[in-house]
């Protein structure tokens, strides 16, 4: 909820986030981030973030988009609950998709990006639908990707 309640000041210092943009940042925009009442202010999860764009901005170039190459970690949908309560939930906070995703960003460079960041990226992204049984987004959500083709 902190990150949540500081989007848009994160959206602000980071550069409305335009990865492109952020990947350019140097020690004077680390420095005045770490000014910024607006976010949270740690180093270490600033300089990786820089880091993240720059290899986010490579991995565009060798893939052709960070879609194209985050899809290719989509689920089984049949390894996926028949049905999603938030116990169910709770218990998939990570996966073996996540846990693989993860894994071989780590090994492009990337830095803080563990299973369950991962997976939360992968629900914003809708590659999961993370939506519980009864939630009024669930089953827009689900016709949304039964029309979605992944990129390639």
């Amino acid at each position: 909820m902190t990150i949540l309640r500081k989007r848009e000041n994160f959206r602000k210092a980071f550069a409305d986030f335009d990865f492109e943009q952020v990947a350019l940042f140097g020690k004077r925009d680390v420095e005045r981030l770490l000014h910024d009442a607006g976010i949270v202010r740690h180093r270490g999860k600033i300089e990786a973030a820089i880091n993240n764009a720059a290899r986010a901005v490579e991995l565009v170039e060798e893939e052709g988009s960070l879609a194209a190459y985050v899809w290719r970690f989509e689920p089984d949908p049949d390894s996926r609950p028949a049905r999603l309560t938030w116990d169910v939930l709770l218990e998939m906070a990570q996966t073996a998709e996540s846990r693989a995703l993860a894994k071989d960003l780590k090994r492009r460079g990337w830095r803080f990006v563990g299973p369950t960041t991962v997976y939360a990226f992968m629900q914003a992204m809708g590659v999961v639908n993370g939506h519980l049984d009864g939630c009024d987004i669930r089953k827009p959500a689900e016709r949304a990707r039964a029309t979605f083709t992944p990129p390639s």
